[in-house]
């Protein structure tokens, strides 16, 4: 080929490279662009307020951990009582907060959470939403933190709460090592949530997460903890735990933090949990155990049956979740009721600072939602019996909801008087097999005698102490033998 040719085909590679350089220079801005309008596209839809403290990159958020002066301390602290060299110790450091800090998209918690929490909450729910102290709630400062503490149910309350805020503000969670599985360490952490290690004790990574929350605590970030640190096994709350509050109050001992941290007591409840027979299998007692593969083959059964009746337009509601809005509660202005208290020794503050976590639990046991099934199911073994007719039942019930109505308890459906409510709560117990109906009494199926415990339990603190009481036949003698949930050590009722 002749120069020119050489010439002109080096002038079109050329031409051709710097073409496509500006088409993917382009189409990156544009994409961007693109980005950047459906974020605010979906803030001004939701009319939310965003934490501005969530997008900054996590490598800033790094930084500033790395930098501050608690780190390094422990750090130093870390290489001489274990001996190791401070790059070593630096690199786990690094590790921890991989672990901890998330990366909040807001795409992806408004477009695809909530989305898909609103699409899988009404398919099996109808959702309450009711108010303990609406004016209260409204009269938090906007410059103040807020913490939203909650019972802990199920793992579907981290999709309730935040379907239900989301048109006020988007809440990042403390969630447990048990969501460290891909997908869902990816789908948590785009959501704004961040991992704690539970019952891990070592000092340099408490170090770390403490820090951590008092960073995102002292930008404002609205955060969600559950007190009980995990799951109820038999309905019942737990004891409150104090390690995650003990660190968001000690934010208040630093000098440049001048806003206030306002804890809201939130209240859950529902019909039906999904996991239920899960959560009570360690406590049964008188129940043969099923096998791993038994389980395996319930939950898979349950999974594809499911998933038919939803394509076949067949799937019905679980019922009711309720959630529950109670008065919040000044962290400054507790602390400055017991002076003194955040300075003291962690062996000296943390009992003091247990008062406080049991007086969250309590406002969260006074504002827990009643649904109808564990209404029902309260009133059906007061009577310790098996078969209990209805009259007496709906004798039951109707003592219940008055005096649930005298305590102002939250109870859903408090319009509808006994008689509908015992026939929502049927259509529960039917449906999943756990009272049989024989002429006009029901009979307690022996076997998911358990399962009405744990749900009668999430109130059982609601209730009177005293029991309904009827004449009994003397062929209804009480049996003490029949299956039922044993006594959990640590456990409130």
């Amino acid at each position: 080929m002749t120069p020119f040719i050489w010439a002109a085909l080096a002038a079109a590679l050329l031409l051709t490279g710097a073409i496509t350089l500006w088409t993917v220079r382009r189409t990156r801005e544009a994409t961007r662009a693109w980005f950047r309008r459906a974020v605010l596209r979906a803030i001004h839809q939701f009319r939310t307020r965003v934490d501005r403290y969530k997008l900054v990159r996590r490598s800033v958020i790094r930084d500033e951990l790395l930098l501050d002066d608690t780190v390094h301390a422990a750090i130093r602290t870390h290489c001489r009582e274990h001996n190791l060299p401070e790059p070593e110790v630096r690199a786990l450091v690094e590790a921890y907060i991989r672990e901890i800090v998330p990366f909040f998209n807001v795409l992806s918690y408004y477009k695809l959470g909530y989305n898909l929490s609103r699409l899988l909450i009404n398919l099996l729910y109808r959702v309450s939403i009711t108010y303990a102290d609406r004016a209260r709630l409204d009269a938090i400062p906007r410059r103040a933190v807020v913490v939203y503490l909650m019972n802990h149910r199920s793992n579907a309350d981290y999709v309730v709460v935040a379907y239900v805020l989301a048109q006020q503000v988007s809440i990042s969670y403390a969630v447990g090592e048990w969501a460290r599985v891909w997908p869902l360490e990816y789908v948590f952490k785009s959501f704004g949530s961040y991992f704690i290690r539970r019952r891990y004790r070592e000092p340099l990574y408490h170090t770390v997460l403490e820090r951590y929350l008092q960073l995102i605590t002292r930008n404002g970030v609205t955060q969600g903890i559950f007190l009980e640190g995990g799951l109820s096994r038999d309905g019942a709350l737990r004891p409150a735990k104090i390690g995650l509050l003990d660190y968001l109050a000690r934010t208040l001992r630093e000098p440049a933090f001048d806003r206030d941290i306002w804890l809201v007591p939130v209240g859950l409840n529902y019909d039906r949990v999904l996991e239920d027979r899960t959560l009570i299998h360690e406590l049964e007692e008188g129940v043969a155990r099923k096998s791993r593969a038994q389980r395996l083959a319930r939950v898979s059964h349950y999974t594809g049956w499911n998933t038919l009746r939803l394509l076949t337009g067949r799937l019905r509601r679980y019922g009711r979740v309720g959630v529950n809005f109670g008065t919040p509660l000044s962290v400054r202005s507790w602390i400055a009721d017991h002076p003194g208290v955040l300075d003291l020794p962690r062996e000296q503050r943390l009992p003091r600072m247990q008062e406080l976590a049991d007086t969250m639990l309590a406002r969260i046991a006074d504002v827990i939602p009643v649904t109808p099934v564990p209404l029902v199911a309260a009133a059906l073994l007061s009577f310790g019996e098996t078969l209990v007719r209805r009259v007496d039942l709906l004798d039951g019930v109707t003592a219940y909801r008055e005096h649930l109505l005298e305590r102002d308890a939250k109870l859903v459906h408090a319009e509808h008087d006994a008689a509908a409510v015992l026939e929502r709560a049927w259509r529960t117990f039917r449906m999943r097999r756990l009272v049989a109906r024989e002429g006009d009494a029901f009979v307690i199926l022996p076997s998911q005698r358990p399962l009405l415990e744990y749900y009668a339990n999430s109130i059982r603190h609601l209730l009177p102490a005293s029991e309904p009481q009827v004449e009994m036949h003397p062929a209804r003698e009480r049996d003490g033998g029949l299956p039922r949930l044993k006594k959990r050590d640590g456990m409130t009722g």
